[in-house]
């Protein structure tokens, strides 16, 4: 990455690699009868639906280009996620969207619901409680509980630990800047990668489940059920259903080993992604040593050898602790049912923050401090 010819080589093949993943992701998703079985749709309808999944892969992959081009600010890619996941949760707060559950009609929106309730209903403890703990459609609680993980990560994001880091041409305290390593060392990358682990494998247990139901490997697996008719397919058994998060906290007291199963496996993968992802990504204590170094910068009061030594002893305790640390949260927010999953929270409070950081790096409200990302 040292030199230019390199990074440009580098960046086309990432490219290159990301349109190769789309079209392929189109052509599985169309075939495995996502969109409906291809005797029905007609092979020019499903060329059709292929070119569509794929031209907006290019598409975003162009505006991420054009944001990294400097003509913007941070990452396409994580903009648009948290995009999305910001407006499933305002959606699910203010949709105007009527719905009749067989109790009468519902708005979705859970802060619309609860004043078409309290209007509604004469009876307005009832009406509260309805608001509150409404089944298959957002509610107040969950709406809490989203803001609550909210707060939680952003106080997560303050934990760090700050290095005296100065240039060897100084002496004294002059020129002395923190070099900080935060709790989440690897932001949101594990639970990035510990979702397309678990996405994959979503998607190729309903393809093998789809064509083998009554394959017994298949089924172990994992087995699935249409969800009311919608066609949406939720796990119901297998290695699918045990990775899956547990619904509610009364599914959870109905089995106990799908809670153990779920919390074992995502604190476990985020901390061993967390892990290897300093060490693949160059912000591994070697790594970061030597960069330092090139830049002439020493540890304030020791050795030159005692830098990496020092790095060290934070950088992989950092990130393993992070990863669990994020695949935690994940847990807690899933269990309290907030809004668009934890997963999304988690992803959408990291990168929110991110841009915080970049906008008063961009308006010089740091100062001359570095930072680990």
């Amino acid at each position: 990455m040292g030199l230019k010819e390199d990074r440009i080589l580098f960046q086309g093949a990432q490219k290159l690699f990301g349109m190769i993943i789309t079209i392929g992701e189109a052509v599985a998703y169309t075939a495995s009868g996502m969109y409906g079985p291809i005797s029905e749709l007609g092979y020019g309808n499903a060329t059709l639906i292929i070119m569509q999944l794929f031209c907006a892969g290019v598409i975003v992959i162009i505006l991420d280009e054009l944001l990294t081009k400097e003509y913007g600010l941070g990452s396409g890619i994580s903009l648009f996620i948290a995009t999305n996941i910001c407006e499933s949760i305002v959606w699910k707060a203010f949709s105007p969207t009527t719905i009749n559950t067989g109790r009468g009609t519902e708005f979705e929106g859970a802060i619309v619901a609860l004043f078409h309730l309290l209007f509604s209903k004469a009876d307005k403890v009832r009406a509260l409680k309805e608001a509150f703990y409404r089944q298959n459609l957002p509610n107040l609680t969950n709406l809490f509980a989203t803001v609550l993980v909210f707060v939680v990560v952003i106080y997560f994001q303050g934990f760090k630990v700050d290095l005296p880091v100065k240039p060897k041409n100084q002496r004294g305290a002059i020129g002395v800047q923190p070099y900080s390593i935060k709790l989440f060392y690897t932001s949101n990358i594990p639970i990035i990668l510990q979702t397309a682990l678990v996405s994959n494998l979503y998607f190729f247990s309903q393809l093998l489940y789809k064509r083998y139901s009554t394959n017994l490997l298949i089924n172990m697996l994992g087995s699935w059920q249409d969800q009311g008719g919608s066609g949406q397919m939720i796990p119901t058994g297998g290695l699918a259903y045990y990775v899956s998060p547990p619904t509610s906290l009364g599914e959870l007291a109905r089995d106990p080993l799908h809670g153990i199963v779920y919390v074992t496996f995502v604190l476990g993968t985020c901390a061993l992604f967390s892990k290897t992802w300093i060490n693949v990504s160059g912000e591994s204590p070697e790594d970061v040593a030597r960069r330092l170094k090139d830049q002439q910068m020493e540890l304030k009061g020791h050795r030159n050898e005692s830098l990496e030594k020092m790095l060290k002893r934070y950088i992989p305790t950092a990130a393993s602790f992070g990863g669990v640390c994020i695949g935690a949260l994940t847990v807690i927010a899933d269990f309290l049912g907030a809004i668009g999953s934890g997963t999304g929270i988690l992803l959408a409070v990291t990168i929110i923050y991110q841009y915080y950081e970049t906008i008063q790096k961009e308006g010089g409200l740091e100062g001359s401090s570095l930072n680990v990302r």
